[in-house]
This record gives structure tokens, sequence and C-alpha cells, in this order.
């Protein structure tokens, strides 16, 4: 995380998710990252982010890499945003049916109660311009939050184009 956090630089959007997912930020502590995008890296107009040459490692046993659909796709749609956004979640941990580490649920209010002083946090430490919120429950989180924000649909379940499209319209913005 404190790597990937240096290695960001100075965005001026911040992405946000709605919970770390057991295929993804579960094992890379990244949101929207897996192992697979974690270790290959991302080439983008400004240079090269993650990557196991950069220092991040394997964090599950095996050969075997994690991989994600959501991280997959998010990440091949922002690699042309300059700066690169900072990702992260409204919950930036990973919530769980009891007794099944590898489910997923959506977040409790409690949860992202917790959640609001890491995102507050973020909007200290960055330059940040424009929060997005990547999905409805994002979007209810940040309102709740009372942070202005933008929705996208998230990118999962047929929703990748609708995705590629508002951020389209979101870095035109910005330029």
């Amino acid at each position: 995380m404190r790597l990937y956090l240096d290695e960001i630089g100075q965005p001026t959007i911040l992405l946000i998710g709605e919970a770390v997912s057991y295929r993804g930020g579960r094992l890379t502590g990244i949101a929207f990252v897996s192992e697979t995008v974690m270790l290959s890296g991302i080439e983008t107009h400004g240079g090269r982010i993650l990557g196991a040459d950069r220092g991040y490692r394997k964090a599950t046993p095996g050969p075997k890499l994690s991989t994600e659909a959501s991280a997959t796709m998010v990440w091949s749609t922002i690699t042309g945003i300059e700066p690169l956004p900072l990702l992260w979640n409204a919950f930036p941990f990973h919530p769980f049916h009891e007794g099944e580490p590898d489910s997923n649920r959506v977040p409790s209010a409690n949860e992202l109660l917790i959640g609001q002083r890491f995102i507050e946090r973020l909007l200290r430490l960055f330059p940040i311009q424009r929060v997005v919120a990547i999905g409805n429950q994002a979007a209810l989180s940040l309102t709740k939050l009372g942070i202005e924000h933008v929705k996208v649909r998230h990118p999962s379940q047929g929703g990748k184009q609708m995705f590629v499209e508002g951020m389209r319209k979101i870095s035109a913005a910005d330029v």
C-alpha cells in the first residue's frame, strides 16, 4: 500500500469503489488491484506503475496469480488519464459473509463510517479536485459522507462500456 501511495504521484481524481474484494484488494492491499495486475505492472502515458520490478510481491502461496475482472477493466480504462487517478474504496477492507472469507458482501453502515476517516485523510494528502463513485453503493456512501462526487457505472456485470464512457467524459472534462 505504501509503495502504491508513493508511486501514484499527485492525482487530481479519486476513484472510490465500494469495498475490497477477496480476489483483489484483500490480497494486494490496493483497491481494484489483483495479483495479476499488481505483478504485471501497468504502462501509463506518465510511465510505469505497479509491477514485480517495482517492488511489489505476490501475497498468496503457489504459482497461480489472483485475477479480478473489475481490476482489469478499471486499469485498462484509466491508464490514459494523466495524472493517474488514485483508487480507493468506501470501506477499504474486505467485508465477507461469516465463515466464508472467499466471499464478498456489501459493507454495513458502521463499516462505511470507518471508511470515512480514510477518505477524508486522502483528500487532505493529495491534490484531489474530483471524486468519482464507481457504482451505486460507492455513490450512496459518498452522499452519506457529504462528499461531492460524480458517479460512473461499475464495470462488473455488463457495465464495462458504460464505465469506460463515464470515465472518458470525466477525463475529458478535466483537460
